[in-house]
């Protein structure tokens, strides 16, 4: 029968990289979104600011 400190740390083997893998995926995921959300708002911002300059004709 293994004991208790040896189940633990084969289950904290498995979980604890599961658990920061996803975590890490998570982060990545939500910082790839605001980057691109951003650059797209900014893109925006200066097609519009381009369109103002130039004035109504």
């Amino acid at each position: 029968m293994k004991l208790l400190k040896q189940r633990f740390e084969e289950m904290m083997d498995y979980w604890v990289p599961a658990v920061f893998g996803a975590f890490k995926l998570l982060v990545l995921g939500t910082c790839m979104f605001l980057a691109i959300k951003s650059h797209h708002d900014g893109a925006k911002k200066e097609k519009e600011a381009k369109k103002e300059a130039k004035g109504p004709q």
